[in-house]
């Protein structure tokens, strides 16, 4: 009997062990509810390659393939709400978002979307707490790392746009590592916005056209929306201006992202959190998309 208390005992303390190493991974105290909800998260992925089997895209009959928008942009809202409610840590919010931003862009590329841009952390996050804004370059740095193989193997190309200058070193070499891994596909493109501004997007093409000028490549005639539209950062893409962008959990505005590329993008604002932004709340969104007529400032 004491010899199965010890062994129970030593069980316990290990047990302990593993989550003081969990907590510090994700930078933040431990407490026993959080700690669940780590579990329930780590449980809930999966191993996230059960989906890649292609089990997502069923009950969208409603959708007409031909009418399928070929960009669609995501604003990524309410991780850390999302996790507040589920007494859960902020950290494991923003992992849940983080997965749910691959099942979205899987859907989307199996309906027949070719481009999906997320804006994964704005200039404006800098201003969070040191601890989050460090958690967060770890978990996207985790990310793509951990899912170049991934991208591989779905032939997706995957690009990131954004400023770059302040963000860790060891993220940068993951960036280019995936960049360069996934360049050549062509049908399926995922760019994400790290370190993006709207304004610095337009000044930084502004900069980039003056230079030009002050070297006698372009002339003042030569400067219109084409080229401008070249020298913005989404010039990655086939198709640089989203034709519907989402924003979940109920916030209505685009908060510095893509502002010239959204001239004549649909916006919809959903309530829902984004880690509860499933597939069902996908094709309500392309549904109501496609009812609309897009006229593009012309009465047709």
């Amino acid at each position: 009997m004491l010899s199965l208390l010890s062994s129970l005992l030593c069980l316990f303390f290990l047990f302990l062990i593993s989550c003081f190493f969990i907590t510090s991974h994700f930078c933040f105290p431990l407490s026993l509810p959080k700690l669940l909800g780590f579990i329930k998260i780590t449980a809930s992925r999966d191993d996230d390659n059960k989906r890649d089997k292609g089990t997502y895209v069923d009950g969208e009959d409603e959708l007409q393939r031909e009418m399928m928008p070929r960009h669609v942009a995501v604003i990524m809202d309410g991780n850390r709400r999302w996790a507040k409610q589920a007494g859960l840590l902020t950290s494991q919010g923003h992992e849940a978002g983080a997965k749910r931003l691959i099942e979205f862009s899987e859907l989307c590329f199996k309906l027949g979307i070719h481009t999906v841009s997320a804006f994964a952390f704005s200039t404006e996050n800098w201003g969070r707490h040191k601890i989050e804004v460090k958690c967060l370059m770890s978990l996207i740095q985790h990310y793509l790392k951990s899912k170049i193989k991934y991208f591989q193997r779905e032939e997706t190309r995957v690009s990131v746009i954004g400023n770059l200058t302040k963000i860790p070193e060891s993220l940068l070499r993951t960036i280019q590592e995936i960049e360069e891994a996934t360049k050549s596909y062509k049908n399926k493109h995922l760019i994400l916005a790290i370190d993006y501004s709207g304004r610095f997007d337009i000044v930084r093409a502004c900069k980039s056209i003056v230079k030009k000028s002050e070297k006698g490549l372009i002339r003042e005639d030569d400067v219109d929306e084409a080229l401008i539209e070249r020298e913005l950062l989404t010039n990655c893409t086939e198709f640089p201006s989203p034709d519907l962008l989402i924003r979940t959990s109920g916030e209505e505005r685009i908060s510095n992202f893509f502002l010239w590329q959204l001239a004549y993008t649909e916006l919809i604002f959903s309530p829902v959190l984004w880690p509860d932004f499933d597939k069902d709340k996908l094709v309500e969104a392309l549904a109501s998309y496609q009812r609309r007529e897009r006229r593009f400032g012309c009465r047709l």
